[in-house]
């Protein structure tokens, strides 16, 4: 019941936030949901045996949100500082994990909602598309997984997850695409766009993926608690931080 009720509240205010919120109103719903996630891989980082990134990570995080820059070297100097903050650490042998922990934090979860800033800015459309077609397919997954699911997907990371709701992911996602360009971006090509919903949806699931390895090796079944029924935020983003910016990057290099 929980979990129906956090959604019930989350979707319609997910809706309203990408699509027709003001644009401070975004911005601050943005920095608030990285901050957050930033704060969830944290406390991963800490159960790994790492040491927990400090005021550093969340101040590069949100400059990173804020700054209209992207040259790569932001993230050369966000490296080199990173290392340099480890020195500090009395255990030396956790220097270099622990500076790695915190690139890998800021670029994870600040980095990854940057993009979401800028594809919006792009169209609305696009950033509601980009973290809604991982929901469809998360949705068909699940489904499809317990209906006729027989061969294990990553069984070491989440014994639950099939190769045939996998498919089924993409499928549905796919057929979710087919509805969705022509009516609200309908300047796209059918072809590409399927295309595109077919790669950003196996990087959403391998973004899964990835968040429950970090929480095996944490030994933790959630992120964090904030969230009645669904974990933390970590737990509710973990798809879209690897999907955004492969949606954003096909569509700003790509003219879509």
């Amino acid at each position: 019941m929980k979990r129906v009720v956090t959604a019930l509240v989350l979707i319609p205010t997910f809706v309203y936030i990408i699509l027709w919120a003001p644009y401070w109103a975004f911005l601050a719903a943005v920095v608030g949901v990285s901050t957050l996630c930033f704060r969830e891989f944290a406390d991963l980082a800490a159960l790994h045996g790492l040491a927990k990134p400090r005021i550093f990570g969340y101040i590069a995080g949100i400059l990173i949100l804020l700054l209209p820059w992207k040259d790569v070297a932001v993230v050369l100097l966000l490296a080199m500082i990173a290392m340099s903050l480890a020195l500090r650490l009395p255990d030396l042998t956790k220097a270099l994990p622990s500076a790695a922990a915190l690139l890998l934090g800021i670029l994870y979860t600040f980095g990854s909602l940057r993009c979401a800033i800028d594809l919006r800015s792009i169209d609305p459309y696009w950033l509601f598309f980009a973290l809604s077609l991982n929901w469809v397919g998360d949705i068909a997954a699940l489904y499809v997984g317990k209906l006729i699911g027989r061969h294990k997907l990553a069984p070491e990371v989440s014994p639950a997850k099939t190769w045939e709701g996998s498919a089924g992911s993409v499928a549905a996602s796919m057929i979710y695409a087919a509805l969705y360009f022509p009516r609200l971006l309908p300047r796209v090509p059918l072809a590409e766009a399927l295309a595109l919903t077919a790669v950003a949806n196996i990087a959403g699931q391998l973004g899964d993926l990835v968040e429950s390895a970090m929480k095996r090796g944490a030994g933790v079944k959630d992120s964090g608690t904030l969230l009645p029924g669904h974990g933390g935020w970590l737990d509710r983003v973990d798809s879209g931080l690897f999907a955004l910016p492969v949606v954003y990057f096909v569509v700003s290099n790509f003219g879509l």
